[in-house]
């Protein structure tokens, strides 16, 4: 019942309002002495809205051209260009809620402390961010590629804005925060289209040197995988405890790494067998001295 009372009371004085000739003389006073004015702040705000929607729209779609025609990430792109628009966008509001005499620095203010709040809040996820943004925007690895960064090993599957996905080489996933992967040394063992292998293989010292860079020589002469250029290079590295070191560095494509260095080692020691040049072991050799009682 009291709300109907209430009810009843607002709709009598509205009638009441409506009916009193003072107050439309009141309000035709007001239009006619603020009515222009207002009109051009109202024109003027919608003006400002439009236009910054429009050149928001433009900047988006210029940033999204831009990027894609340097090969940037997709979803970067599009994250980057929503960055931008609703960026402005802010501006524009502003501005406009500005043309009616609205104090905007307060606002702004506020805004800038909501803003270092949660950027204190959120810093570590804030940082894996930007070095997502630094990660899809300089490329220092992309997608496939093997990396070994942030204490991790494997092959890439995955950059997100926060973190990156890797499989590494006995199928374990893992999810690596970008922050530890750029605030680190990365190292792309993709990086270009070809690498050196690095081998070291031993002789006995009293097996015949040349002969061995020879078959070294063959073997890799013999492996199609391997470049002509630049050149292997064979010599002897180091005169060892237990053996003489001969260091095999051939180049070859990427993808041909692993292939070449197993092959390597099993067809030296089937070659080595066969010219009875000795793979020596590490050992030691104790000489006893008889000492009269």
């Amino acid at each position: 019942m009291l709300m109907s009372f209430l009810a009843q009371a607002d709709a009598a004085q509205a009638a009441q309002a409506v009916a009193d000739p003072d107050a439309w003389l009141k309000i035709l006073e007001f239009l006619k002495t603020e009515g222009p004015g207002l009109g051009m702040k109202v024109l003027g705000a919608l003006a400002i809205l439009i236009i910054g929607r429009m050149v928001s729209s433009a900047v988006r779609k210029g940033v999204t051209k831009v990027m894609l025609a340097r090969g940037v990430d997709p979803s970067l792109v599009g994250f980057v260009g929503s960055l931008a628009y609703f960026a402005l966008m802010t501006f524009t509001v502003i501005a406009t809620v500005g043309q009616f005499g609205v104090q905007t620095a307060s606002f702004i203010a506020i805004l800038g402390a909501a803003g270092f709040a949660v950027g204190m809040a959120l810093q570590g996820t804030l940082a894996n961010f930007a070095s997502g943004v630094m990660i899809l925007l300089f490329r220092p690895f992309t997608t496939g590629d093997v990396i070994e960064a942030g204490g991790v090993k494997g092959k890439v599957v995955d950059i997100a804005i926060f973190s990156t996905t890797i499989n590494t080489p006995d199928n374990v996933r893992i999810t690596v925060p970008n922050g530890q992967l750029y605030g680190g040394t990365i190292k792309n063992f993709n990086g270009y289209d070809t690498r050196r292998v690095d081998m070291v293989m031993g002789i006995g010292y009293g097996a015949d040197i040349d002969k061995a860079m020879e078959i070294l020589a063959d073997l890799c002469a013999k492996d199609t995988r391997i470049l002509k250029d630049p050149d292997v290079t064979i010599a002897v590295s180091e005169l060892a405890d237990s053996s003489v070191n001969i260091i095999v560095r051939p180049w070859v494509n990427s993808a041909d790494y692993w292939g070449v260095f197993f092959d390597m080692q099993k067809n030296t020691k089937q070659a080595f067998d066969a010219a009875d040049i000795d793979i020596p072991y590490p050992q030691t050799v104790v000489h006893l001295n008889k000492v009269d009682a």
